[in-house]
């Protein structure tokens, strides 16, 4: 079956630091606070799709990114 969406690429919390230009600990901080969209996969492992972080971001602090 076809879709116009793509699969969702999830990526773990270093990576989204690193793309985002925030300390994995900041990642930690929004996740527990529940600031931006994650799928749990252990008590310890999150995993985060960065299409969706951003926009929630852009949202949340009205940044248009050009």
């Amino acid at each position: 079956m076809k879709t116009d969406d793509p699969e969702p690429t999830f990526i773990k919390k270093k990576e989204l630091a690193k793309r985002l230009s925030v300390s994995p600990r900041t990642i930690d901080e929004w996740t527990r606070k529940k600031m931006i969209p994650h799928l749990t996969i252990t008590a310890r492992l999150y995993l985060y799709n960065f299409d969706e972080v951003l926009e929630v971001l852009r949202k949340r602090y009205q940044v248009d990114a050009r």
